[in-house]
């Protein structure tokens, strides 16, 4: 089960350090040279860290090991640890992300849930976490099913998952499922599906994710990095999405093959 987290880890340089780490109240923040990852924060923490150590000079590779800790918050900050280096414009570019160079690009063109109204119509989708609009955008078009960890009116328990993904054609999975580690067995239940999708802005944009069954990789991309910083921190009070670029990056785009 943790072949595809060791294959993401395997594929961070190891001289890489970590610069700067910070667990706000809503994201985690790594930077690293000149990349840097966010992740929203899972708050359980049921479980001790892997680490109580100084993690500031450590190898990006080490920190990004977090996202096989238990305790939710660690592994956040190992997601974060993950993006900065396949999330740097200057990775993704050389593994085949097609993006802008403007600081910041209006981010509905490469919204997954929009882009792909064509495509799920009549058809029969999956998608595992909450995000916006989709009332609008999906429900009203295609055999719509929502599943949720904490489910709310007219979802389905997170439970039902092993029912109903493995006949449907798309599959939308948030990227959540990365941190709290049912991630492998959801692309197993979407083996059959026509597309896989992992959504949000903690995604990681690696390549390797692709050999695992993901055809889509939705994600984002911080190009102003200080203002992240400040975001995270919550020294400024605007959407982290104003710091860079959502990007779409599918297994057709990939370069490292």
């Amino acid at each position: 089960m943790w072949q595809i987290y060791n294959a993401m880890l395997n594929g961070i340089p190891a001289d890489l350090l970590v610069d700067e780490l910070f667990c706000g109240n809503h994201y985690a923040y790594v930077h690293s040279g000149d990349g840097v990852g966010i992740s929203g924060l899972d708050h359980c923490e049921t479980r001790k860290p892997m680490f109580s150590k100084n993690l500031l000079g450590a190898t990006l590779q080490e920190v990004a090991s977090c996202i096989k800790s238990w305790n939710f918050v660690e592994a956040s900050v190992g997601l974060a640890a993950i993006n900065a280096y396949y999330n740097n414009p200057r990775v993704a570019r050389a593994n085949g992300v097609e993006f802008s160079d403007s600081q910041r690009v209006e981010d509905r063109i490469f919204d997954p849930f929009i882009m792909s109204q064509n495509d799920v119509r009549g058809k029969k989708v999956a998608v595992v976490g909450h995000f916006p609009h989709l009332e609008s955008l999906l429900e009203p078009i295609c055999d719509f099913s929502l599943f949720e960890w904490e489910p709310e009116d007219g979802d389905y328990p997170f439970s039902a998952c092993e029912y109903i993904i493995p006949e449907c054609d798309y599959v939308f999975l948030s990227y959540i499922c990365v941190i709290n580690k049912t991630l492998p067995r959801l692309l197993e239940l979407a083996g059959r599906a026509k597309q896989v999708t992992l959504v949000g802005p903690g995604t990681p944009l690696a390549p390797v994710l692709f050999d695992y069954g993901v055809g889509d990789l939705s994600g984002f991309m911080i190009k102003d990095t200080s203002r992240a910083f400040r975001i995270a921190t919550g020294s400024e009070r605007v959407r982290m999405f104003s710091t860079g670029q959502k990007v779409s990056f599918k297994k057709s785009d990939r370069k490292d093959v």
